[in-house]
């Protein structure tokens, strides 16, 4: 079944259109992703969207860049894997071995780009939120942090201590993507999957900072 995405938007409370930080409207980013993800991938950016604004609220967060960071994290996320490894050497996106072999991965710095240089949106900081959101990076910025963490715990997650995730994030935005980091490396460990080398650094440098700021 189609998501009536108005409705949905509606209940979510999220009904103001306002012209975006650069050139890219809320509207018009509503209509990619509507055109873009399938009504389960869709829920989960309304889901993270929804989630992105409250944080914001209570983290002093420019809004309309969550707003637009969030719904355009997962843009490139179904477009199939082959052809996300293809456009990713193209545009000079492959930074890491692993990115070869997890092609998954590459849809954040595929949706940053094509944003970028396809629809001429220029705001770096909601870029580097969207290439960001899968992986980490070092030196994140608050925005980035927000749309990691928001992606990992909206309410539509259903996993041991995400409700103890939530509450860290509503707490403090710093301390909660540490934490948030720290269990997406549990698990991997757990599951015995590779840790990429970009959320390893990722994690390294937020922990330096976290400890440095107490």
């Amino acid at each position: 079944m189609k998501v009536d995405i108005l409705e949905v938007r509606d209940i979510l409370g999220i009904r103001k259109y306002w012209k975006g930080v650069d050139s890219l409207e809320i509207e018009e980013a509503y209509e990619l992703v509507e055109n873009s993800l399938s009504p389960n991938r869709l829920q989960h950016t309304l889901s993270v969207v929804k989630w992105a604004l409250e944080l914001s609220k209570k983290h002093g967060v420019e809004e309309k860049k969550a707003h637009l960071a969030a719904l355009l994290h997962d843009l490139k996320k179904e477009v199939d894997k082959n052809k996300q490894l293809e456009y990713a050497k193209k545009w000079g996106i492959i930074k890491f071995k692993e990115d070869l072999e997890n092609p998954h991965i590459l849809h954040g710095p595929l949706a940053a780009y094509w944003l970028e240089y396809y629809k001429g949106y220029k705001d770096k900081e909601v870029l580097r939120a969207i290439a960001h959101h899968t992986l980490g990076a070092p030196g994140m910025g608050i925005l980035e942090m927000l749309i990691y963490s928001a992606d990992l715990t909206e309410e539509t997650r259903n996993y041991p201590q995400v409700d103890k995730l939530r509450q860290s994030l509503y707490d403090n935005l710093e301390q909660g993507t540490l934490a948030c980091m720290e269990h997406t490396i549990a698990y991997l460990k757990k599951t015995k999957r590779p840790i990429h080398p970009q959320t390893r650094l990722a994690y390294e440098d937020l922990k330096r900072r976290t400890q440095f700021a107490k």
